[in-house]
């Protein structure tokens, strides 16, 4: 054999025993319940199978994702039973109710809402500043402001039962969270429509009887929610405070840019948390995230997380595997 040919051989055989070992490497670790499919839409915690519900039928009439996550998180905003998240959710210590949201697209824009009082939809506020401004996030009586001169309606959207719960609470104001309260808390909705392209959005009324002013992992764009349309999308719920010192959603889409399912990528998240706190046990955090030809991923820092996901057919519930 000519050395020419001898050493496109020897490339050959290489090559041949690269692609071998590439195949016998382990695949990616899948939630036993994913499978690929589009359009897919999938929320955090059980309840939110009506918003779920709600986000595709956007899709089933044409609408984009973004459309569909807005809408699914305004079914539980508008909904005065569900404590957690808009009207109806409970106050900080003050006796206030205030609002985070956020909410992005397949192009990277994003809108935020924090800290705002008298609105009910804080979701579709935030696509307002998405859209409308050169700004991401704004707070407060900024964040009010805007939403009026928007033409959203300024309310009292503290409930009765939420004002009784309020005063029941004042007895003591012994303040602890509460893991799996309802099995339910903050929103974390993402979304694939027909098109490819993903969108995510997140909203809650926060810690009940929180300090006045408290701003957790909701409204921050990397942390309680996003999106990227090369990649995938992560959302979060639970403990505000350690998905914001872990930025846990940004985190688990960058491990998914890297190769991780979206089953490890959320196992890797809480895995996170748990080898940086002492006292994790006491905590839930629980993580949701799909990747674009619709595969999904969840995990929790302790039983009880569970989440809606519909990929085109009905909607179902499933619970998350945990640490605890």
């Amino acid at each position: 054999m000519k050395r020419r040919n001898f050493i496109h051989a020897g490339a050959l055989g290489l090559t041949a025993g690269v692609a071998l070992a590439c195949e016998s490497e382990d695949k990616p670790v899948q939630n036993e319940n994913s499978k690929e499919g589009l359009p897919i839409t999938i929320a955090t915690w059980g309840p939110n199978l009506t918003a779920v519900d709600a986000a595709m039928n956007v899709l089933d009439n044409g609408g984009t994702a973004l459309d569909a996550v807005e809408k699914g998180g305004n079914v539980p905003e508008g909904d005065p039973k569900d404590m957690s998240v808009g009207f109806g959710g409970r106050p900080d210590r003050d006796g206030k109710v205030t609002l985070d949201a956020c909410i992005m697209d397949f192009e990277m824009n994003a809108g935020s809402v924090s800290f705002l009082q008298g609105i009910k939809h804080p979701l579709s506020v935030a696509r307002r500043v998405m859209e409308k401004t050169p700004h991401v996030m704004l707070v407060g009586e900024g964040a009010l402001k805007f939403a009026k001169e928007e033409g959203f309606e300024e309310e009292d959207i503290l409930t009765a039962e939420a004002e009784k719960q309020y005063k029941n609470w004042l007895e003591t104001a012994d303040y602890k969270p509460v893991a799996n309260i309802e099995r339910h808390d903050t929103i974390g909705i993402l979304s694939v429509d027909k098109t490819n392209k993903i969108a995510g959005a997140c909203t809650t009324s926060g810690m009940a009887y929180k300090m006045h002013g408290r701003v957790g992992d909701s409204p921050v764009i990397g942390a309680g929610m996003y999106v990227d349309d090369e990649v995938g999308g992560a959302v979060a719920t639970g403990f505000g405070e350690l998905v914001l010192k872990t930025c846990g959603s940004f985190l688990i889409v960058e491990l998914m840019r890297q190769g991780r399912s979206p089953q490890e990528a959320c196992e890797e998240g809480v895995k996170r948390i748990a080898n940086k706190l002492k006292d994790f046990e006491q905590y839930q955090v629980g993580f949701l995230a799909i990747d674009k030809k619709g595969n999904h991923g969840a995990f929790a820092i302790q039983e009880g997380f569970n989440y809606a996901i519909n990929q085109g057919k009905e909607t179902l519930v499933f619970e998350s595997g945990y640490l605890v």
